[in-house]
């Protein structure tokens, strides 16, 4: 194969061979005449420069030989890093959807979408936040649902889907094109909607996104130490071996027996369908709600309500205030909280959920101690802002369209 040379190179060349037949025809006049031939002699001094790089294009060729020779080694030993290296991708995107509370990628659907996702924005506590908030019983506030799609900005009357929870309305087209909900999501989305029992829209559905950046972080960071990986479905031995790191990391302490039983009731109050294993967003939700209760005060749960759902504790509340002097019995106060999630629930269970059912053993439960001293508060008045600041959590509770329970009910 020719090799292309420049003007210069090959003045250089036929320099440089000059000057070795020079310095070779003055060494025969000091040298017998047994040397070798001029030729091979030319080709020997010639070859010189390049002698310093011959090392290095054995040594490249010989690792390529190697290379060839070994067949399919080198291959074999990236192959590892490579995965290695996309699952850390994989991984850490997971992570900044975590964060940024969006959940699966709408690229990551099984199909094409024209619209662009939504940018959600976390809130942010206020110095307020903690203080109480003044919600009227008598004056209701029915807020009107918006009249355009929420998406699209287009109004089509009977065609839009409201959320029960928001104002938010919604084409089922649009949803399907923005790509954040599944055929079988948006099937339930039409058949549900209308419907008393309602739908949650993507917003108020993910309870996640009521976390604050530095609440988010504190979930990840325990999330990231107990590595447990994003958007993964999670069996029962996982769930335990992460309640006993909680448990670890925030009482020094491993679970107890009685513990992990009721670990297990979680799981199953999680798993409501018993495929064995409990979903991603179901154990997020889980979690953010553990949150909230952990760093928010009832007062600032309160703020979080949405007009719709305060228009529905004000109804609960007055339809079990009969002599109507404003106050009800702890007793009632716990049936109105169980009811926020009857609709919810497909198997078209009664509100007295058994304690299997709901997750772990809390201190009103017949099982516990404290039965007798909550079976003698059960007719201590309540008032309406009482009401509603021990509400809240569990009306927050109910936003997901999920038939999971999110949290123990009160027994």
């Amino acid at each position: 194969m020719g090799v292309l040379m420049s003007k210069k190179q090959q003045v250089e060349k036929v320099q440089k061979c000059s000057a070795v037949v020079s310095a070779f025809q003055a060494g025969l006049k000091d040298r017998p005449a047994t040397g070798k031939p001029e030729g091979d002699a030319e080709e020997g001094e010639e070859g010189s420069p390049r002698t310093s790089a011959a090392p290095e294009e054995k040594s490249a060729e010989e690792a390529e030989r190697e290379e060839t020779d070994n067949g399919s080694a080198p291959s074999t030993s990236r192959q590892p890093s490579f995965q290695n290296r996309d699952e850390c991708k994989v991984n850490q995107e997971a992570w900044s959807r975590l964060r940024d509370g969006k959940g699966v990628e709408p690229e990551d659907m099984e199909k094409t979408h024209q619209l662009t996702p939504p940018a959600f924005v976390r809130p942010k506590r206020e110095p307020d936040d903690d203080q109480p908030v003044e919600v009227e019983l008598e004056q209701k506030e029915q807020p009107p649902r918006d009249e355009m799609c929420d998406v699209c900005e287009v109004w089509t009357a009977d065609d839009l889907y409201p959320c029960r929870v928001c104002t938010r309305v919604f084409h089922d087209g649009c949803l399907r094109e923005l790509g954040y909900l599944r055929a079988e999501a948006l099937q339930e989305m039409r058949d549900t909607a209308h419907t008393v029992t309602g739908w949650s829209c993507y917003y108020c559905d993910n309870l996640n996104l009521l976390l604050t950046e530095e609440e988010m972080y504190s979930l990840m960071e325990t999330f990231k130490q107990c590595k447990i990986i994003p958007e993964s479905c999670l069996v029962s031995d996982e769930l335990l071996q992460y309640r006993h790191f909680v448990s670890k990391q925030q009482f020094d302490k491993d679970l107890t027996d009685e513990q992990e039983e009721e670990v297990l009731a979680q799981f199953a109050a999680l798993d409501p369908e018993k495929k064995g294993q409990i979903e991603w967003s179901d154990f997020l939700y889980f979690e953010s709600l553990a949150m909230l209760r952990k760093f928010r005060t009832e007062n600032s749960l309160v703020r979080v309500l949405t007009a719709k759902e305060r228009d529905k504790a004000r109804s609960v509340f007055l339809g079990l205030d009969l002599d109507k002097d404003g106050l009800i019995t702890r007793a009632e106060c716990r049936q109105a909280q169980q009811s926020w999630f009857h609709n919810l629930n497909k198997d078209s269970q009664s509100c007295n959920v058994s304690i299997s059912q709901v997750g772990p053993i809390c201190e009103s439960s017949p099982g516990s101690s404290g039965s007798d001293r909550s079976k003698a508060g059960d007719n201590r008045p309540v008032s309406w802002a009482d009401f509603l600041r021990e509400s809240a959590i569990y009306i927050l509770a109910a936003r997901p369209n999920s038939s999971a329970m999110h949290i123990h009910l009160p027994l």
